[in-house]
């Protein structure tokens, strides 16, 4: 194994090699706050129990990723690579995020879960970090994941039903623990000119017949940021989304920044429904441009007073720091993250009310302080909750 120490007695520090496994190096901001997530949680709760993480990152893009976050990182898809980061390593982390199901592709359950069973192949301790589990449409591929799970020295997933899944696999209950997405854990950017209202320095690009960046006038507006993407073939859910926001911008004056979560896709999304918005009265649109840094995408979301979601993560940042939001359903996970703070779509891709949206946007913006009190504590117990994974994974870490 790779584990080191220094200092002697008992301040000594354990160095422990780990290799982190997920959908990184694809600058989709949500994995990539995944991935900053679990570094910042591993960093601090190793540092509590005497353990010195080494980060080893399996990435689609190595030099990108080690300059983003300082660490170590090979290519995901060369097996020999992926083989000698393994064989020096003290362990695997798989996660978070959605990685065991097959909704995506054939490939996808089979590259994770051959990714741990290498590591266990290898004889090294293996753990899953917040992961949400399904759907799995393929029977074939439960053994899969039954395999890799039993094999492993912890189980995390980040909802009950990921759990019940598992469970319905043949995996044993007692042996997963129900932890929150670790983006719930990421702190804002620390720094110096990070700060203050307007993000104009992130950029932004106007709506349709301006042209120019948003006026003074228009950066005292209440922002309601907006997270769209790609998911039915028509397009009919984003022609819906772009109804139910001219309805919010016609009944009351709001600046509606798009916040692009997976780029270009998103940003593409956004922009077809930019200009489906039509006139937009004394309201303003634009498009902000945060750049690839996942703690630069929370301080936008930071920044809103009312977030509209359709990615996951953009949920999770709103409930991160606080903002009120409403999360248009595509998936499960949308909707089960939204019931762990108590809350329900406003609509679907299927299925969003105009005057239904703008009705319950409007009551976020003039009574913040009665969404806040309601959500307020289920909000803390999952930011509390979110570094349980670190802390049990630093602890085994420590022992071995």
């Amino acid at each position: 194994m790779g584990s080191t120490s220094t200092g002697t007695g008992k301040t000594a520090i354990q160095k422990r090699r780990v290799v982190i496994s997920g959908y990184y190096g694809y600058r989709n901001s949500g994995d990539e706050a995944v991935l900053k997530s679990i570094l910042f949680a591993l960093q601090e709760e190793g540092a509590r129990q005497g353990v010195s993480i080494v980060p080893v990152v399996l990435s689609i893009d190595p030099a990108w990723t080690s300059e983003m976050y300082g660490v170590e990182a090979v290519h995901r898809m060369r097996l020999g690579e992926v083989i000698r980061a393994i064989r020096s390593s003290d362990g695997l982390i798989s996660g978070g995020g959605s990685l065991l199901q097959d909704a995506t592709g054939i490939k996808t359950i089979p590259y994770y879960t051959g990714v741990l069973r290498l590591a266990q192949l290898l004889r090294k301790p293996t753990f899953v970090y917040a992961q949400g589990i399904g759907p799995v449409n393929r029977r074939w591929m439960d053994r899969l994941i039954r395999g890799v799970m039993r094999r492993s020295a912890y189980i995390s997933v980040r909802d009950a039903e990921s759990a019940a899944l598992l469970g319905r696999m043949g995996v044993p209950h007692d042996r997963i623990d129900v932890v929150p997405d670790p983006v719930m854990g990421l702190p804002l950017p620390t720094a110096p000119g990070l700060g203050g209202a307007g993000a104009g320095a992130a950029g932004t690009a106007a709506a349709p017949g301006g042209g120019e960046a948003a006026s003074p006038a228009a950066e005292r507006l209440p922002v309601v940021g907006v997270s769209l993407r790609h998911w039915r073939k028509d397009g009919a859910d984003l022609a819906r989304a772009a109804a139910a926001l001219g309805a919010l911008a016609r009944s009351r004056a709001v600046r509606l920044r798009f916040l692009p979560f997976h780029t270009p896709s998103d940003a593409e999304a956004s922009r077809w429904v930019l200009g489906q918005l039509g006139d937009l009265g004394a309201s303003v649109a634009e498009i902000a441009e945060p750049g690839d840094d996942p703690q630069q995408m929370l301080l936008e979301v930071s920044r809103c007073d009312v977030l509209f979601g359709m990615r996951l993560h953009a949920l999770i940042y709103a409930a991160n720091q606080s903002v009120p939001m409403l999360g248009l359903s595509y998936d499960p996970k949308i909707d089960q993250f939204l019931n762990r703070i108590g809350l329900t779509p406003v609509g679907t891709t299927e299925s969003l009310e105009p005057a239904i949206f703008a009705s319950a946007a409007i009551k976020l913006l003039d009574k913040p302080e009665e969404w806040l009190q309601t959500h307020r504590s289920a909000i803390d117990k999952l930011k509390q909750e979110a570094r349980r994974p670190a802390q049990q994974i630093s602890a085994l870490l420590r022992q071995s």
